[in-house]
């Protein structure tokens, strides 16, 4: 207790103290209220309403659940501001309108941009989760469309950040459809060989490996005559990227080709301009 004794100014610390502790404790309420009601009861609700409209959309349903949070936690704080008491200092104060508006100035381009980045993914039909793209800076499946970022687990199973931005200023790539995935290997070959024959074998590796389907069926082709070899192609699909480790299918066709290769006497594009063949004998005076 305070007695008759104590100083005027061990009264006015305490009772700063006091209205401190009070308009911490109500501000720790009005969020508290807000922020978890609204995650406990608000966003599931809305969740589930996405949900069941878009159900061939996942993209939308994960969407909602970012942008919902974000919005929660500036109504929960604003709610805990008016419930301490402060309500009146954001209407009044000059200094603080002025404050938030150069704040905005500051970090808006790039947060907004990346927002309504994030709203045009969010809409586009062909863009969606757990599609596989490819961008100017990679490929792999997309996990998440955040508020500032798209998350994309890469064929090396990282998951990596890409800003919004840089996914709706660069041309993205769907390719080759939802469930199915095409990957393209290229083999060069000497002018000498035959290349009929090399096609041929390419073909035939694509078809043996486990992972690749049978439908559409694996083919070969020549894409460039080129200055010093001969560039064939190989194309073959796969169910699912997102379930198959495509750096150890691309590695594993690579060692059956040259395995095969070696097997029928054809010769890889040798790395030089000029192929020298020929014995050297060496004779003393």
């Amino acid at each position: 207790m305070i007695g008759q004794g104590t100083h005027p100014w061990l009264i006015d610390v305490l009772s700063a103290y006091n209205r401190i502790l009070s308009e911490l404790f109500w501000f720790t309420v009005g969020f508290g209220v807000v922020y978890f009601g609204g995650r406990g009861v608000l966003i599931p609700l809305a969740t589930r309403v996405v949900r069941s409209r878009n159900r061939n959309n996942p993209t939308i349903e994960t969407a909602t659940e970012t942008y919902l949070r974000v919005v929660l936690i500036g109504f929960a704080i604003l709610t805990g501001i008016i419930a301490a008491g402060y309500g009146g200092i954001l209407s009044e104060s000059a200094i603080i309108i002025a404050a938030i508006t150069f704040a905005l100035g500051i970090a808006g381009q790039q947060v907004f941009g990346s927002l309504i980045s994030g709203m045009f993914l969010v809409a586009d039909p062909d863009f969606n989760v757990g599609d596989w793209i490819e961008w100017p800076g990679g490929d792999g499946t997309i996990e998440a469309v955040d508020f500032r970022v798209t998350r994309i687990r890469t064929p090396n199973h990282e998951t990596i950040a890409v800003p919004n931005t840089v996914l709706t200023t660069n041309a993205i790539t769907r390719p080759y459809g939802r469930h199915n995935y095409r990957i393209t290997e290229r083999v060069f070959v000497a002018y000498y060989e035959d290349t009929e024959r090399a096609l041929l074998e390419l073909q035939r590796v694509a078809t043996a490996l486990e992972p690749v389907l049978g439908e559409p069926v694996p083919n070969s082709r020549i894409v460039d005559l080129g200055e010093n070899a001969i560039t064939l192609q190989a194309e073959f699909w796969i169910d699912d990227p997102r379930n198959k480790d495509i750096l150890t299918i691309r590695s594993d066709f690579r060692r059956l080709v040259k395995r095969r290769f070696d097997e029928n006497g054809i010769t890889i594009a040798p790395p030089s301009a000029q192929l020298i063949t020929g014995d050297v004998t060496v004779t003393s005076p």
